[in-house]
C-alpha cells in the first residue's frame, strides 16, 4: 500500500495546483520550496528528498535511452505494477532493504522471468541512486530472490501429436496462430501481429518477416513452409493471418480461448468420445502440451534437419547464448534462402513443385 503522510499541502503557481505530502510541517515547507524550485526552472531537483517514483521517471529516462518504444512501455509498466505502486511515494534516502525486500517478496510463487525482472529492475533504480550519490548506501544490496513457480516442462511433439496439430490447425483460421508457431518459430505475441505485409519471396523462398521486440535478434526473416504459404499466401497486406472470426487481431484473453478450443478439436480428431458436446475422458492429447511446445518443436526440427546451431538462434530471435549458443546477428535474405533447402518444405524445387502439384521421380 502506498504511505500515508500526516500532512498534505495544496498550493497554486503559474495558474495550475500542486500538491506535496510530509510527515511534518516542517518538511512540507522543504518540499513546497522544493517543488516551486523545479518548477521555476523547468527541471526536477536531483536529491535524496526526491520520490522514488520521480527518480524512476529521471533514471529510466537518462539510462534506458536504448530501449524501443514496445520495450520502454512494458518495462516502465512492470516497474510501476511492482514496484513504484508500493513504495513509489517513499523519498529515496527513507528507503530500507526492508521495504525493498518486501517488494520482492510479493514476487513469491510466479515465474522465475517475473522475479528476475523485478530484482534486476530493484537494481537498476538503487544502483544508479547510490553512484548519483543521492543515497548513502544501496538498499537492494543482499536481496534474496523468493521462491518461483516450477517452471512449465516445454518438449517438442511425437510425431503423431505433430500430424493432429497440423492436421486441425488448417481448419480453422484462428488457428493459424498456432501453425506460425509451429511452422515458423513464432512467440505466441508475434504470431499474433504477423499480416499479410509480413509475407515475403526471395530468391525463389517463401518468407515470412516477424516484426518481434523481445530480444535484440526478434525482428528476423524465416522460411515458410509450402503448406504453409498455401494457407496463408493471399492474406491482404494489412490482414492479420491469424486472426478472429471478425477479421481482428488475437488479444492474449483469446488467445487462451483459442488455444483451448484449438486441443478441444485435436482430441476429437485423435478419437475422443463426445456426449452432449463434451469430451469424454480419457483424452488423447497429453496434458502437458502447452503452446510454447509448439516453438520447441520448431527448433527441435531445425535440429533435426541438421541446421547450424548459430542459424537456428536467429531464427528462433533468440539473443541468450545459454539458449541456442553463438549469438548470429549478420543473417540475411541471401544467408536463409541458402539454409531453406535443409527445412522441409521450404527449398524452391519444393515450393515450385507444390504449387504446380508435380514430384520428383
Amino acid at each position: 500500500m502506498p504511505k500515508k503522510y500526516k500532512y498534505t499541502l495544496t498550493f497554486t503557481y503559474e495558474g495550475k495546483r500542486y500538491k506535496v505530502r510530509a510527515d511534518s510541517k516542517l518538511e512540507l515547507g522543504e518540499k513546497k520550496a522544493k517543488k516551486i524550485e523545479e518548477l521555476k526552472h523547468g527541471r526536477k531537483v536531483v536529491s535524496g528528498d526526491m520520490r522514488l517514483n520521480v527518480w524512476a521517471e529521471e533514471c529510466v529516462n537518462t539510462y534506458k535511452t536504448r530501449q524501443n518504444p514496445v520495450t520502454r512501455k512494458k518495462y516502465v509498466q512492470r516497474m510501476k505494477s511492482t514496484i513504484l505502486n508500493e513504495i513509489g511515494d517513499l523519498s529515496l534516502k527513507k528507503i530500507r532493504p526492508l521495504h525493498c525486500q518486501r517488494v520482492l517478496n510479493l514476487q513469491a510463487g510466479k515465474s522465475p522471468t517475473q522475479i528476475n525482472e523485478v530484482y534486476n529492475t530493484l537494481k537498476f533504480l538503487f544502483s544508479h541512486a547510490y553512484s548519483n550519490h543521492l543515497i548513502s548506501a544501496d538498499p537492494t544490496q543482499d536481496l534474496a530472490k523468493p521462491a518461483a513457480k516450477k517452471r512449465e516442462h516445454r518438449r517438442a511433439l511425437t510425431a503423431a501429436e505433430r500430424k493432429y496439430f497440423l492436421q486441425v490447425g488448417k481448419t480453422d483460421r484462428r488457428y493459424y496462430l498456432y501453425l506460425l508457431m509451429l511452422l515458423c518459430g513464432c512467440r505466441p505475441s508475434e504470431a499474433a501481429e504477423c499480416q499479410g505485409r509480413d509475407l515475403l519471396q526471395h530468391n525463389g523462398v517463401n518468407l515470412l518477416h516477424i516484426r518481434g521486440t523481445k530480444t535484440a535478434n526478434a525482428d528476423r526473416t524465416v522460411p515458410v513452409p509450402a503448406e504453409l504459404w498455401e494457407l496463408i499466401s493471399d492474406t491482404k497486406p494489412f490482414e492479420y493471418i491469424a486472426c478472429t472470426r471478425d477479421g481482428n487481431k488475437i488479444d492474449v484473453s483469446a488467445r487462451r480461448r483459442i488455444w483451448h478450443s484449438y486441443c478441444r478439436q485435436i482430441n476429437i480428431a485423435m478419437g475422443c468420445r463426445v456426449y452432449r458436446n463434451e469430451l469424454i475422458p480419457p483424452y488423447p492429447l497429453a496434458a502437458d502440451i502447452v503452446p510454447y511446445c509448439l516453438r520447441h518443436e520448431y527448433c527441435t526440427e531445425l535440429a533435426r534437419n541438421g541446421v547450424d546451431i548459430r542459424i537456428a538462434q536467429r531464427l528462433m530471435g533468440h539473443s541468450d547464448i545459454k539458449l541456442t549458443a553463438n549469438i548470429y546477428t549478420n543473417l540475411q535474405n541471401d544467408d536463409i534462402s541458402k539454409i531453406a533447402a535443409q527445412i522441409p518444405g521450404c527449398g524452391p524445387e519444393e515450393t515450385s513443385e507444390k504449387a504446380t502439384g508435380t514430384e520428383k521421380e
